[in-house]
């Protein structure tokens, strides 16, 4: 995810992404670094981003020490090792962490850095490669303005984003993970090669299907339900096809799934919270 969200910025900026004075935005970075702990990661990094971006491998307090904001894209399961290692505390002495750890909450992170560190929290999705991704944001709420205008601007430029309380953040990495949205998609592609499309066909039509909807509600702010009922005629296709989703049970499916995700991603952390009780 932290490539993804590099290759949002870069994007963002290859289109002159500006304020309203029309200048160059105050928060576009000057200088960014990777720190990997794998030469095939540092590989990927060099082969999206060559010499635009610095590469460290295994020299995490390194790296920390030449930044002014870290970005943890770890797995949640080895950010207590990365932030308590060696000489990390005092790289870290005064800088804004922005967390992307699904499960970490604020109070474990800031049981693992010094006191005067800054902690953001943010719930980004893959889509945010193709500036088309959903974040939701939390942090305490003695955060300076200036640290949460940042973070906003970070990852509006890779799609949509918004604060929220941290108590919502689990929900939100269930609901808005692109893999439910795959599936459905898929899906509905099968359909359409069932009854006789080419496959490159369907997936095109099913894409943009999807896509279509999801634009009608963000942009008019309409309810789905009043997006339907509008397209659905008495004895049409439409209803015919919405009563054979229903003998599926299709909502509940969905809202249960969403459900699941949300239990599972509320544990990731968990295992961390409980060694160090």
């Amino acid at each position: 995810m932290g490539r993804v969200i590099l290759s949002g910025i870069f994007c963002a900026s290859k289109s002159d992404v500006q304020n309203s004075s029309g200048s160059e935005s105050a928060f576009t970075p000057q200088k960014f670094i990777a720190c990997v702990s794998r030469e095939e990661s540092g590989r990927r990094v060099t082969k999206d981003f060559g010499d635009r971006v610095t590469l460290l491998t295994g020299e995490n307090v390194k790296g920390v020490s030449e930044a002014d904001i870290v970005l943890l894209c770890t797995k949640p399961q080895v950010a207590k090792t990365i932030l308590t290692e060696k000489g990390m505390a005092q790289v870290l002495e005064g800088k804004l962490l922005i967390s992307i750890l699904a499960g970490v909450t604020i109070d474990q992170l800031k049981g693992w850095v010094p006191e005067s560190t800054r902690i953001i929290r943010a719930m980004p999705n893959t889509p945010c490669m193709i500036r088309e991704g959903m974040t939701v944001l939390s942090c305490p709420v003695d955060t300076r303005a200036h640290d949460k205008d940042f973070a906003l601007w970070v990852f509006s430029s890779l799609g949509r984003a918004r604060f929220l309380d941290e108590k919502h953040l689990d929900a939100v990495t269930g609901l808005s993970g692109r893999i439910v949205c795959s599936v459905i998609l898929e899906a509905m592609a099968d359909g359409g090669v069932m009854m006789g499309l080419p496959r490159d066909i369907s997936f095109e039509l099913s894409a943009q299907a999807l896509q279509g909807a999801a634009r009608m509600v963000l942009q008019t702010g309409k309810h789905p339900s009043e997006i339907k009922d509008s397209v659905t005629t008495p004895a049409g296709c439409t209803i015919a096809g919405l009563l054979t989703m229903e003998d599926g049970k299709i909502r509940s499916t969905l809202a249960r799934t969403i459900q699941e995700a949300t239990t599972v991603a509320s544990t990731l952390g968990a295992s961390q919270a409980k060694s160090e009780k």
